[in-house]
């Protein structure tokens, strides 16, 4: 029978999680911080992260928090931490970072403790940053309680501030034509949340890029598309096919290729959930906005 995490949570927990997120959302810094982020090649990035949470199918309480270190522009993965996890809150639209990253800040903790020299310089997030109903989803989320550098790569467009996935959108993404072409993501109040971001030449679908913390909107374009060997950012996928693995050889599950073999992107891999609801259209990936 399939594990549940906890129940819908009471009114009180949802008003105490909106309040959280107002007292961090104003410790998000939106403006580049470093000295390698205003450089056209970002002269001084040595290190990139990725992190991800990955779920065991049919069970919405055990998953696997992953973390992994790259080194930059070579994009070789240099660290990795994987962790099975039990989520005890449950999953609520507009609440993902209360469910996922109290386990990706500890795993930023235990890479500061055993490695510190290859602690990242950046982190790319499988989820969005100020693209969020309240402006400030889990890549703001996990950049503020960490402290470092945060960017919000999504794969579907959450439709807050009157972003729709309309006619009028796919035809602006029908008009990326390259690898790095992009369009400002203008919400109904007249602020940019994000880009959406044609990563790779034969990608069809673009990502969508946003601001987590301690780095411009401008900056993070440019460095997801320089993290690109497919159209999801190179330490992010890494994070997601690491973590899919440990979850197999925990289980004592066959399965497909190890990193680096598989003939695609994504690979099918048995008794591995994807993102919840991941395929939710309108969504964040997880449940109807899990990337927020």
């Amino acid at each position: 029978m399939a594990r549940e995490a906890a129940e819908w949570p009471l009114e009180e927990t949802l008003s105490l999680w909106k309040r959280e997120q107002a007292r961090l959302k104003a410790l998000v810094v939106d403006r580049d911080t470093e000295a390698w982020q205003r450089d056209a090649a970002f002269l001084g990035l040595q290190r990139v992260g990725g992190v991800d949470v990955s779920f065991v199918k049919g069970d919405s309480v055990s998953a696997c928090a992953s973390l992994v270190v790259l080194s930059y522009p070579e994009l070789e993965v240099v660290y990795e931490d994987c962790c099975m996890v039990s989520l005890t809150a449950p999953y609520v639209s507009g609440f993902l970072a209360f469910r996922e990253v109290p386990f990706l800040v500890d795993a930023v903790r235990r890479l500061r403790e055993k490695e510190p020299r290859l602690v990242p310089q950046v982190l790319l997030v499988d989820g969005n940053g100020v693209l969020h109903h309240r402006g400030f989803g889990v890549a703001c989320h996990l950049g503020v309680l960490t402290d470092l550098p945060c960017i919000g790569v999504a794969k579907k467009l959450l439709q807050v501030d009157g972003l729709e996935n309309n006619a009028r959108h796919k035809e602006k993404i029908r008009l990326l034509r390259a690898g790095g072409d992009s369009f400002p993501l203008i919400g109904g109040s007249g602020t940019v949340l994000g880009m959406a971001l044609k990563s790779h030449d034969h990608s069809s679908k673009p990502l969508y890029v946003s601001v987590g913390h301690k780095i411009s909107l401008e900056a993070a374009v440019r460095l997801t598309q320089g993290c690109c060997r497919f159209r999801v950012p190179e330490p992010v996928r890494q994070a997601d096919i690491r973590s899919r693995d440990y979850i197999r050889r925990t289980l004592g599950v066959p399965g497909p290729p190890a990193p680096g073999q598989e003939r695609s992107q994504k690979v099918q891999r048995p008794k591995v959930c994807p993102k919840e609801g991941s395929e939710e259209p309108g969504g964040e990936g997880r449940p109807p906005e899990a990337h927020s």
